[in-house]
């Protein structure tokens, strides 16, 4: 057992922990950014004393917040009990089961049928495999092609990766798989152009988050998904929504489809479902869908699946972790708290390197430019928004510096009044702050 002082703790952190997506050289040469040892509520501690407001959920997932006895419980009593038990072969367990059926309950429509992972990139995996699956089954084998968006994050697995519409995320690691293909995000015309370009028998299904997360709090339209249900339900496509940031309240609504009464045709979930305090996500397909897998696949055998799928006690802390947003009303408190950090970030509107301010329930993010009026960036190797995430970091906010300069918020929805205008107070400082460094840029371009 190594020492636990904050030296001895970082030397063995460089050392021996790869830590994803993060600057490697970089860590290796200045340690770690911050080592945590507690959490409470929207509150981090790290190993030093110094409390932080998590405003980012730690990676969009922490909803009921940091440091619930009940999910620690919920997880002691079913390890006492079972901790694990498989799901293959058509074995089952009692945590599984009800989970499901609550899934089933509390979905969107028609979608019922429930396939557990571990995370969102395996679900997303999972998800364009069923959809293929689908389609031989049916009789239109030649339906392998996923459309995704530019800018959408899906996952880093290796399907999840060609799906990510993030040409860097594929430089190291291709080449991708084949029948993957982006169009511009919030175009439904390039939607339909890119369906006829392919050939509407070619394609499989769409898939694309109700907010981009990772490509900058896209946040769409009142008509756009609307339209995107219109258009794959007129070429047989079907439509993959990705809840993964979005769903168990993030948005102010339980999923982010619920937006625009639209009804996928899967929708994969993960982070919120066990608020992070434990790895699960899942796949749920339409029950129509699902009903037509089962009435094709005659005596053959779901050739699918992983070690953890439907997890004993991954679905109980899951099943609690439903029960306190639902008793607790969180997804009302996301869309009140929600609305108040979209109107104190509001205040950023007129900043003269501010160019975009927007969000949806507790998902939000300011977006600089060197110019604002022509939306000119500033150059990509100078880091203006990740500059202000280190500035607000010093200063007690955990936020996220995301690509085109984009400043993301998506704090825990216990996040109190208080603590959301505290923070919007600290990006305020932040960017005084970074303000005449990044003015000297602009003055010497």
């Amino acid at each position: 057992m190594i020492e636990t002082t904050p030296d001895t703790l970082a030397r063995a952190d460089v050392r021996h922990l790869i830590h994803p997506q993060t600057p490697l050289r970089e860590h290796i040469e200045q340690g770690p950014v911050r080592i945590f040892v507690r959490g409470e509520g929207a509150e981090l501690v790290d190993i030093e004393g110094r409390r932080y407001i998590d405003g980012l959920a730690c990676l969009w997932n922490v909803n009921v917040g940091h440091g619930r006895r009940e999910l620690a419980e919920a997880a002691a009593a079913q390890m006492e009990t079972l901790a694990y038990s498989t799901s293959f072969a058509g074995f089952s367990h009692i945590p599984g089961i009800q989970l499901a059926e609550k899934l089933a309950q509390i979905a969107p429509g028609d979608l019922g049928a429930i396939h557990f992972t571990s995370g969102g990139s395996d679900a997303n995996d999972s998800a364009f495999k069923f959809v293929r699956m689908y389609w031989k089954l049916v009789g239109q084998p030649r339906r392998t092609k996923i459309i995704s968006r530019f800018g959408g994050y899906h996952g880093v697995t290796l399907a999840a990766t060609a799906a990510t519409g993030m040409p860097p995320f594929w430089e190291l690691f291709g080449p991708m798989p084949p029948d993957f293909t982006h169009i511009p995000a919030l175009d439904t015309d390039a939607l339909e152009a890119k369906i006829v370009e392919e050939g509407p028998e070619t394609v499989a299904a769409f898939i694309a988050e109700p907010v981009q997360g990772a490509g900058g709090v896209v946040v769409p339209p009142a008509d756009y998904f609307p339209k995107v249900r219109q258009i794959c339900d007129r070429y047989g496509v079907l439509f993959i929504a990705d809840e993964v940031i979005c769903g168990f309240g993030r948005t102010g609504r339980l999923f982010g489809v619920q937006h625009w009464d639209i009804v996928p045709d899967l929708m994969v979930v993960a982070k919120g479902i066990t608020s992070g305090y434990i790895p699960l996500a899942a796949v749920i397909i339409s029950e129509r869908r699902y009903q037509e897998i089962v009435a094709n696949i005659g005596a053959r055998t779901l050739l699918h699946g992983f070690t953890y799928n439907a997890h004993p006690t991954a679905c109980a802390v899951a099943l609690r972790n439903i029960r306190i947003i639902e008793e607790e009303g969180l997804v009302e408190r996301s869309a009140v708290m929600g609305k108040i950090l979209l109107d104190e970030l509001g205040t950023f509107r007129g900043h003269e390197f501010v160019g975009d301010v927007r969000g949806l329930g507790l998902m939000a993010a300011i977006q600089l430019f060197q110019d604002p009026a022509t939306r000119k960036p500033f150059p990509p190797e100078l880091g203006a928004a990740r500059k202000v995430q280190r500035a607000a970091l010093d200063r007690g906010l955990l936020c996220r510096a995301l690509g085109g300069d984009v400043l993301a918020m998506a704090p825990p929805l216990v996040i109190s009044e208080a603590q959301v205008r505290r923070a919007v107070e600290i990006v305020k400082e932040s960017m005084d702050l970074v303000t005449p460094e990044l003015r000297a840029v602009v003055q010497h371009a």
